[in-house]
């Protein structure tokens, strides 16, 4: 930790120094008129009755920022990691749950189920995003039924935004090269049109700590979206496609193996290669009919085709799956206090799954209606919403939720939260990283729907202090589960099965301030306490730190035309498996940026600390042996990454 906090001084030393070079590159006296005043963070708290925030471009561009993964590095609510030590894939953690109880959306339309889950956080490029919104708790009934710790919304460029084109190349040290451009155009004064493309390719085999397993998969991946805008007076529709092909190979190979005394004889390397193509479709359609009540018609739907293939050693699994999810829905105001939304909703899920030649498989139809009334007063704001589903699995449930934000000033706000969220599991689709191991899964009975309630309280104060402004935040929420899935490690198999009780404490305290002209600082503290019970027993979840602790510093000095951003992370210890544990780690990353007229250069390191999981593969030496497993992740597996980038922007076509 001494270390960590030695590294982040002679970081902000390094950063005094730089800011008094010369901007010999740069036409001050040209360029002068172009300046634009931005607020000194790209991280804002959510101004309605759901607590969240939104993570802005400036944000995301603190950070190499290639995926929405990558996406949370200065955001202390959310963590990732990765799922395991083999496929690359990665998860996000909320209120100390895993991101499966997360609703991902994008631009409200519901996105990333099922087989896309495990990858989907890759699935993003960064510099397509222009923003994210993170709410915690339960959020609101018109976006469905599924979420129990949050959601989380993703917003693409727009294609009315004004005509550019923008390009991003980015290579690191582990031999990853990406590039992603964007372009705009406006066919007419209603009529727009964005195309979106992003490239990247994995080179070299890297295995820093000679277990003979690649530390990173080498990963491909093209991906392609054309969004479409259309606007008059009373009508406006969205729609777009999207393509992904992606290509994972990870395991051994002949460049890393290291051979032992048990392995001399094996006719094969243990490999793992998974292959992705995403198809997806999407339109909204809206019909003013009273703009002086925001009175309106919706109709919105989106649908995807994802066929997943993966090779696991000797173990195979594909799946082919199909969701389709549309909305139809009706909102007004009456009077200025009053707003009301009604509408009805339809969801299917089909996949067709093999596990080593065996038929898994899945359909579920659910169709449902909400209502949700907001009332907005001076200083109080309330939203309650109450929906009912039929699922063609599960019958009928319904999902009320409520939410109270009272502002008696400016300076301070308080919220209150409740709500119950409902989540149809698909084990293997979103967990088949679990077979990069030797333990059988077994499935004990039938999977149930799983069913939480959460509650929440939030409050938020913007405290005057010496001529600034401290933006402090606090916040508490409990999950209270009746059914979750269970993964449980016993003995030498994993059980899979629906546990009744199962819960989450998590409570938050952090804060912002302006410290210096041109230095921001955030300062924040997570304390998690999560339980669920395994074969009558209550325990700990898994590889979930106990605690969370972060820093970030961000110095812009002058015109701004520096900027220089530093992050260290305290992760606290926990469980593993039975009663094994694993210890507290920090992690530092950091990045300087350049900015010129159209172009800006960073470069920047992650993982810093170079604090890493020792044997995060267990029984590398014997991969077809009973002592393999390469899913007990907890920490990072691999060392520091460093890494360079160019942001180009031209301002029309």
């Amino acid at each position: 930790m001494k270390r960590a906090l030695g590294l982040v001084a002679g970081l902000m030393m390094v950063m005094g120094a730089l800011a008094q070079t010369p901007a010999d590159s740069i036409d001050k006296q040209a360029t002068v008129d172009e300046v634009t005043v931005t607020s000194s963070s790209g991280l804002r708290r959510m101004g309605g009755p759901v607590n969240g925030v939104t993570i802005g471009r400036q944000e995301l561009f603190k950070a190499a920022c290639c995926n929405l993964g990558e996406s949370f590095t200065t955001n202390p609510s959310v963590d990732v990691s990765y799922s395991d030590a083999a496929t690359g894939a990665k998860q996000i953690k909320l209120l100390g749950l895993s991101g499966t109880y997360v609703q991902m959306l994008t631009e409200q339309l519901p996105a990333f189920r099922g087989a896309a889950l495990p990858y989907s956080l890759d699935y993003v490029p960064g510099p397509w995003m222009q923003s994210i919104q993170v709410s915690k708790g339960a959020s609101t009934v018109k976006n469905g039924y599924e979420s129990m710790t949050g959601q989380i919304d993703i917003e693409y460029k727009k294609p009315n935004d004004t005509e550019q084109v923008n390009a991003n190349l980015y290579a690191d040290s582990k031999s990853r090269l990406e590039a992603n451009a964007d372009a705009n155009v406006h066919l007419s004064e209603q009529l727009s049109t964005v195309v979106l493309l992003h490239g990247e390719k994995g080179f070299g085999h890297h295995d820093d700590n000679d277990d003979g397993f690649l530390d990173m998969p080498r990963r491909q991946q093209m991906n392609l979206q054309n969004r479409w805008k259309l606007v008059t007076d009373r009508y406006i529709m969205h729609a777009g496609l999207s393509l992904l092909k992606e290509k994972r190979e990870g395991g051994q190979s002949s460049h890393t193996h290291v051979a032992t005394e048990s392995q001399h004889a094996l006719p094969h390397l243990y490999t793992i290669e998974t292959e992705a193509d995403r198809y997806e479709a999407y339109m909204k359609h809206a019909f003013i009919l009273r703009p002086e009540r925001q009175e309106n018609i919706a109709l919105m739907a989106n649908g995807s085709l994802h066929l997943q293939d993966a090779q696991y050693g000797h173990q195979l699994y594909d799946n082919n799956e199909k969701t389709l999810a549309a909305q139809l829905m009706y909102e007004t105001n009456f009077g200025d206090a009053h707003q009301l939304s009604v509408g009805t909703s339809l969801n299917h899920y089909h996949s067709r799954e093999h596990l080593d030649g065996a038929r898994l498989g899945e359909n579920e139809t659910t169709g449902g209606a909400y209502a949700q009334y907001t009332l907005t007063l001076d200083q109080l704001t309330l939203m309650a919403g109450l929906r009912a589903d039929h699922s063609s699995l599960y019958d009928w449930f319904v999902t009320p939720r409520l939410h109270l934000k009272y502002s008696p000033s400016d300076l301070v706000s308080f919220r209150l939260s409740a709500g119950k969220g409902y989540r149809s599991p698909r084990f293997y689709a979103e967990n088949h990283f679990l077979l990069a191991s030797s333990r059988p899964l077994n499935m004990k009975g039938s999977l149930g729907q799983e069913k939480a309630r959460n509650y929440g309280l939030n409050t938020a104060w913007n405290i005057p202090l010496a001529g600034k402004t401290l933006k402090l935040n606090a916040e508490y929420y409990f999950t209270d589960f009746e059914s979750q899935l269970a993964v449980d490690y016993v003995n030498d198999a994993i059980d899979v099965y629906t546990t009744d009780k199962g819960y989450s404490h998590t409570f938050q305290i952090d804060a912002t301030y302006p410290v210096v002209q041109g230095l921001t600082a955030t300062a924040a503290w997570r304390w998690n306490d999560v339980k669920s019970r395994y074969h009558g027993e209550m325990m700990e979840r898994p590889l979930t730190s106990r605690y969370k602790g972060l820093l970030s510093l961000s110095y812009a000095p002058g015109l701004g035309i520096w900027h220089f951003d530093t992050t260290l992370q305290l992760n606290g210890g926990g469980r593993i498996i039975g009663d094994e544990r694993f210890h507290s780690y920090e992690q530092l990353q950091a990045q300087v940026t350049r900015d010129f007229r159209h172009l800006s250069v960073y470069v920047g390191g992650e993982n810093l600390t170079n604090r890493r999981q020792k044997d995060p593969i267990r029984g590398y030496d014997n991969p077809w042996g009973r002592g393999f497993d390469a899913t007990l992740v907890w920490g990072p597996v691999h060392g520091p990454i460093f890494y360079i980038g160019l942001r180009y922007n031209f301002e029309r076509i």
